[in-house]
């Protein structure tokens, strides 16, 4: 499950504070798909690498589960966005399920990045008219 702390979960139990639709669990889910394609434009990473990844670089906002992640991951494979290939780490002595972003996923994550942008500014006209009027 991935946690945008303290309020809102993914793909999991909901938060006490928030309640979550099937709308926005759609955009949610979505939200994921793009960060985890995101994440595997700089190449190519297992599931923990991708969670880690994900959780750094919000400073702890999102916090990845397996719950979440592994379902995204698989379905991202279905649609043929990534692709994935179990290989030895380079430093381990044992054999982890890498990930890598397919042309067709380039491709999605542009589209995906491009609504992602659109959805962000609209909200931001509502939430902070001034700053448009100025």
């Amino acid at each position: 499950m991935v946690e945008c702390l303290p309020f809102y979960v993914i793909d999991g139990r909901m938060s006490s504070m928030a309640k979550r639709t099937p709308e926005s669990a759609n955009v949610l889910q979505g939200t994921l798909d793009m960060l985890i394609l995101r994440t595997l434009l700089y190449g190519p990473a297992h599931g923990h690498q991708i969670g880690k990844h994900i959780q750094r670089t919000t400073n702890d906002f999102l916090q990845m589960q397996h719950g979440s992640l592994y379902p995204a991951l698989h379905r991202l494979e279905r649609r043929g966005w990534v692709t994935s290939k179990w290989e030895t780490a380079p430093d381990r002595n044992r054999e982890f399920k890498y990930y890598r972003l397919t042309d067709k996923g380039r491709k999605q994550l542009v589209v995906e990045e491009s609504q992602w942008r659109q959805m962000a500014e609209a909200v931001a006209r509502v939430m902070w008219p001034a700053a448009e009027e100025s």
